[in-house]
């Protein structure tokens, strides 16, 4: 006969039954409900006091290819879209840009002016929490294009739409300046770059034109003093031939006289004469011997050594002193010598200075005004938002509820633990279902 014998097993007091929890907790649903309500209640409150914080934003694009075309047409100062809209972004992160529009615009930031700060401290409180630069990611291949995001939170007694608008203008209006400026500076170095060519042209032609006088003066003494000297050597030989010629008469008129030869006379009829042969005979002499000078009678000899005693100058008997003068006198003025002093507009002469003198002109006439260029487009102008980012008022009631749920559960569970802890569990008959009893091999039935 086999007898059961009742077990009768207590929970230990560290176990916590589940069921008694839910129970228990249940209990205090009241408790747990209260807090979940006074949680939103202070959230909603919050969300109810706390100061509104908007946000705006603006979004810059690279301009289109035409608006930057003139100046890139230019050919003195290069800017794609792309960098232009990265010089912009540039202005828009400087401090000193950012310093400056606070500076000028002071009644827009009135609300950031806290009492005992100076005006740089203010603007440092501003520019380190209130604007935000975005700019897009390089390693997003899906990007559609480059931006620039400019993002401004703001109280509600701030005109944020304003600030931002007038920032990004402000923004724009300095690059566009500094651009200018940097053009007009190119423009003037390379004025002055292609001025210092031509003046060096114009030295180097100056230059070469004095040496050509100087060379052209120089050949002309050169010439002067070989005609000179010729004339003079002429001269002199001229001399020295009359002076031979007299030399030469005197002798003759003295064998003249000695042979009683008046009148001139040929030796055929120097014989006849002297033979008595008749006066009235013609006679033809054919000789290639020259005739003595003699011959020509003492009355002729002497009427030329005369002549020749009185001549005060031997030029005319020469042609080539004639020349001579004549080429001195040539060489009295040089004509070219005198047509290149008396150049009035001497830089019609300059080479090579056509393409620099055309490249000035273009650039006296090259509109560096850039009060119209287009440096970027503006794609989004910020605008008043519908509604506050800060605070959200459904997440933070959401939250509040949230916590006051886990706050009232918290409380109810401590509240078990400490009711139940060091107390025997009561016995219950339907607990003994709940343990099975498992047969041995070694029970066997009492005899």
């Amino acid at each position: 006969m086999n007898r059961n014998v009742p077990l009768h097993v207590t929970p230990s007091s560290d176990e916590i039954d589940l069921y008694d929890l839910f129970h228990s907790i249940w209990r205090q649903k009241r408790l747990v409900l209260g807090c979940a309500i006074i949680a939103g209640v202070l959230g909603g409150g919050y969300a109810l006091l706390a100061p509104r914080t908007y946000e705006v934003s603006s979004v810059l694009r690279p301009a289109a290819l035409n608006e930057l075309d003139a100046l890139n047409r230019s050919e003195v100062y290069k800017l794609p879209p792309a960098d232009a809209l990265s010089k912009v972004g540039s202005q828009l992160d400087s401090y000193e840009t950012r310093l400056e529009f606070f500076k000028s615009h002071q009644q827009l930031f009135k609300a950031f002016q806290k009492p005992g700060q100076s005006l740089e401290q203010s603007f440092e409180d501003f520019n380190r929490n209130a604007v935000n630069l975005i700019l897009p990611d390089p390693k997003k291949a899906d990007s559609l294009s480059s931006y620039i995001r400019l993002e401004l939170q703001y109280p509600a007694d701030v005109d944020g739409v304003a600030i931002l608008n007038g920032f990004v203008d402000y923004a724009i209006g300095a690059e566009r300046e500094q651009v200018g400026a940097d053009l007009k500076v190119i423009v003037n170095n390379r004025l002055n770059e292609l001025k210092g060519k031509i003046d060096a042209a114009r030295a180097n032609y100056e230059n070469e034109k004095e040496s050509k006088i100087a060379s052209l003066l120089e050949s002309d003494r050169l010439k002067r003093a070989q005609l000179q000297d010729e004339l003079s050597a002429l001269r002199l030989q001229m001399k020295m031939e009359r002076s031979d010629r007299l030399a030469e008469l005197t002798e003759a008129i003295a064998i003249a006289k000695s042979l009683g030869i008046k009148t001139p006379t040929t030796p055929s009829a120097m014989a006849d004469a002297s033979r008595g042969g008749s006066g009235q005979v013609m006679r033809t002499e054919v000789n290639n011997q020259k005739i003595p000078l003699y011959f020509m009678g003492s009355n002729a000899l002497e009427a030329e050594r005369d002549a020749l005693q009185r001549r005060t100058s031997d030029d005319f008997t020469n042609a080539r002193v004639a020349e001579i003068g004549k080429e001195l006198q040539m060489l009295e003025v040089n004509r070219k010598v005198e047509v290149l002093r008396r150049r009035d507009n001497e830089d019609i002469f300059l080479q090579d200075v056509e393409p620099l003198r055309a490249e000035v002109a273009r650039l006296r006439n090259l509109n560096i005004d850039m009060s119209n260029l287009k440096l970027v487009t503006i794609d989004r102008r910020a605008q008043e938002p519908l509604a506050p980012i800060k605070p959200k008022k459904a997440l933070v009631v959401a939250l509040s509820l949230t916590a006051g749920l886990v706050l009232g559960l918290v409380i109810a569970l401590i509240r078990y633990v400490v009711q139940n802890r060091g107390q025997p569990a009561p016995y219950s008959p339907l607990e003994e279902g709940r343990f099975s009893r498992r047969e041995r091999k070694d029970d066997e039935p009492l005899l």
